[in-house]
């Protein structure tokens, strides 16, 4: 997870690095364009003005031989040829490669050169002139340390400014995300809201506003019906249960109204249990439920002695590896009702002399009975999915399993391995 802050700062460093990058290479071949029409330019300038000095001069012929043969031998780069009409050309401007004249180094430079045939007293004379191009290199490295520079600069004030103005201008946001990671369903305290400035802030706000009286108003609901239910519907089934053992105890009743009566009983025993499981279920999806500290093995070791007489029943062969001094955070009656409910089912679809086999350490409580063919993990969790002709169940018990390790944050799994269902659960 990276922050909003590195997420906007990133792509935008990036992009300038690109662009600084291609600028390197566009400086370069600019200057050196640039350059090169500045000296072509200065060449020929070089090249009339001389011509125009000699026009202008009151010099015979002689004379102006001797002026550019002395010429040729002062002026480096430079040198003026008398040729006849038929070796007349059109200018040209190129560049070369030599050693540098006069000079030690022995270093290869580039000369702008430019060929330009001019006329003296209207004789046309051939002008050579090569002038040094200046280093380049050198002058694009300038550049680039000062673009760098800047760059950098850029960078760091655009990461200063980022950080000084996170500050600011995400403080409300910050706020806000804050006070929604405190708030809980259960406690009745309504969230203010900082107010901003910031209209997309102040937008998100209001929207949170309607939606958590929205949520808090049918969370106040579904509790009251849960709790309404859990009142209303256990009486009347009580009641009906009580009449029906009545019923049951009479002797008056023959043996085929005596199966009926059976029937409605166990019938109606199912229906108080699914009651009890969905409003059992209702409750922890809305999250009334506190957790704390619990002593697992404790647990664990409580349901185990309560079923005992169930695993003498079908003689069942039981092995338990449970650690001591096992703590985990979560809720006692929903962690009871986990244990129970897997052991339980384990028992259920157990054959008579199979086995079963309880582990629990600080990580993982796994429960393993023997079996013969893996059951479909797909419909597995889901409610009143059955995998046996047993009815004596609700249907319920690993839909009840999944959403209280959904509660707690915990992990369910199952598996089929060496002829064994293994339901483990990760804390």
């Amino acid at each position: 997870m990276k922050p909003l802050l590195s997420k906007t700062t990133k792509p935008f460093i990036i992009y300038v690095l690109i662009v600084l990058s291609i600028s390197v290479p566009v400086y370069y071949f600019v200057v050196d364009f640039i350059w090169q029409e500045e000296l072509d330019e200065h060449n020929t300038i070089v090249a009339e003005k001389t011509s125009y000095d000699f026009n202008q001069a009151n010099m015979n012929d002689d004379e102006i031989q001797q002026n550019i043969t002395l010429w040729n031998k002062i002026q480096p780069g430079t040198n003026i040829e008398k040729i006849s009409t038929n070796q007349i050309k059109p200018d040209s401007i190129f560049t070369i490669e030599k050693y540098k004249p006069f000079s030690t180094d022995k270093k290869i430079e580039r000369y702008r050169c430019l060929k330009k045939v001019v006329y003296i007293k209207n004789v046309p004379y051939l002008f050579t002139i090569e002038t040094n191009i200046e280093e380049t290199e050198d002058t694009v490295m300038i550049i680039g340390l000062i673009t760098g520079f800047f760059f950098l600069l850029i960078v760091m004030g655009l990461f200063i400014l980022n950080r000084r103005l996170s500050k600011t201008i995400w403080e409300p946001f910050r706020n806000t995300l804050e006070k929604l990671k405190k708030f809980n369903l259960n406690s009745n305290d309504k969230i203010d809201f900082l107010k901003t400035d910031t209209k997309e802030f102040e937008d998100l706000n209001e929207s949170l506003r309607k939606l958590i009286d929205h949520s808090v108003s049918v969370y106040a609901t579904q509790k009251e019906f849960t709790e309404n239910a859990s009142h209303e519907l256990q009486t009347p089934l009580a009641i009906l249960k009580n009449k029906l053992d009545i019923l049951l105890q009479s002797k008056d009743l023959t043996e085929k109204q005596y199966e009926i009566a059976e029937e409605m009983n166990r019938a109606l025993t199912r229906s108080s249990r699914i009651n009890k499981n969905l409003l059992l279920l209702a409750k922890i999806e809305n999250n009334q439920f506190e957790n704390f500290d619990i002593q697992l093995d404790e647990l664990v070791q409580q349901c185990f002695e309560t079923l005992q007489e169930h695993f003498q029943q079908k003689n069942i062969s039981v092995s338990s590896f449970i650690n001591s001094k096992v703590k985990a955070i979560g809720n006692a009656a929903l962690t009871e009702v986990l244990i129970n409910n897997l052991l339980v089912n384990a028992i259920r679809h157990t054959p008579n002399s199979g086995i079963i086999k309880i582990k629990l350490n600080e990580n993982l409580f796994q429960v393993y009975n023997s079996g013969t063919q893996k059951l479909n993990s797909d419909l597995l969790f889901k409610r009143f999915s059955r995998f046996s002709s047993d009815n004596n169940g609700s249907g319920l018990g690993l839909a009840i399993i999944k959403e209280i390790c959904r509660f707690h944050h915990w992990e369910i799994g199952y598996s089929f391995e060496n002829d064994f269902h293994i339901f483990s659960v990760k804390f």
